[in-house]
């Protein structure tokens, strides 16, 4: 049971990947967020369960209804949010695994009869690992996806592709506007990466927040290829994903979609600890001021801290200075000789 986010999924992705690669035989059921699902739904050998959470008490009947003949000889509780909490006690399972003790918020631990193993900062995706863990499942070495998306969504996007050239996606809209680096700091990367011979395209969900942060980078004059913000399925998006060379972006699901086929990320992080929540393959890459932004709030660097605590403040990321982007992007092309 997993509901939301993107990122999140894609990390519990990666946890299918294992199991279906070890066990093969074994029949997998997930409760999934409706938007979430639109990512996922075509990944074999999952029966999906959609949980609208903006439904409220008729999604949990549903839910339910839906699985009132199924037991399951383990359910993974992987969400502690006290809403997915609530709704699991309606899914029938011998075994209910949760988190350990230290990672238990919301009363997590009153919905389980079993825990993962403890695991002192672990990244999110390595959290999700420790539920196959509890199962008994055989490691990996590297997590791997399956994430497929159709034929014409392939075609959509190589043709896209095509047309960009040499191409980096900046995705600059996070779920909360204080999470987003400054427009004109976007423009400029954006400038930069023309100036290094590369198309720049904007991506972004159909929501407000995405439309105006990509419009506000427009307007401070950044060389932009294509502005597909609003304008693409999430299947379309990770086609594209495939083909970029780089995505810069904060902590948003367009980040850990491009994890997942291969892409290399450069992600922007003051409020959250990217080394829990960082784009899984790349946090030698992210350029973060949350370690000096959560010492100054709170007395204690980050190791001292509880883990998954929070820098708060509207103006954190201004912090993030255009130099050290570009040097970050600068960096990666001189590595790769892209």
């Amino acid at each position: 049971m997993r509901l939301s986010a993107i990122g999140d999924v894609c990390h519990a992705a990666a946890l299918v990947n294992r199991i279906q690669t070890h066990w093969p035989e074994t029949e997998i059921t997930w409760v999934i967020g409706k938007i979430e699902y639109q990512l996922v739904r075509l990944m074999p050998g999952v029966r999906f369960v959609v949980f609208d959470k903006s439904q409220g008490k008729a999604a949990v009947a549903k839910l339910k209804a839906d699985l009132a003949d199924t037991t399951f000889d383990a359910l993974l509780m992987m969400q502690v949010a006290l809403r997915a909490n609530l709704a699991s006690r309606v899914i029938k399972a011998k075994t209910r695994i949760g988190f350990d003790w230290a990672r238990s918020k919301e009363l997590h631990w009153l919905f389980a009869n079993k825990r993962v193993a403890p695991h002192k900062h672990a990244h999110v995706l390595d959290g999700f690992m420790d539920f196959a863990d509890a199962l008994g499942v055989p490691p990996v070495e590297k997590p791997a996806w399956n994430i497929p998306v159709s034929e014409q969504d392939k075609a959509w996007a190589a043709k896209k592709a095509a047309q960009f050239g040499d191409f980096v996606v900046i995705s600059p809209a996070a779920s909360k506007a204080e999470r987003n680096w400054l427009p004109e700091r976007y423009a400029g990367i954006a400038n930069h990466l023309q100036n290094k011979g590369k198309s720049v395209v904007l991506c972004g969900g159909p929501g407000a927040l995405d439309r105006q942060t990509a419009d506000a980078i427009l307007a401070c004059n950044a060389a932009i290829t294509a502005n597909l913000t609003g304008d693409t399925t999430l299947h379309q998006l990770l086609a594209l994903l495939a083909h970029a060379q780089l995505v810069i972006a904060p902590d948003t699901g367009p980040a850990h979609m491009a994890t997942t086929v291969g892409t290399p990320v450069i992600g922007l992080y003051a409020h959250s600890n990217p080394r829990r929540t960082g784009p899984y393959n790349d946090n030698d890459k992210v350029v973060s001021v949350y370690e000096e932004c959560i010492e100054a709030q709170r007395g204690k660097p980050w190791q001292l801290l509880p883990w998954g605590a929070r820098a708060k403040g509207q103006d954190l990321m201004a912090k993030i200075s255009l130099d050290r982007v570009v040097d970050a992007v600068d960096s990666l092309f001189n590595d790769k000789k892209l």
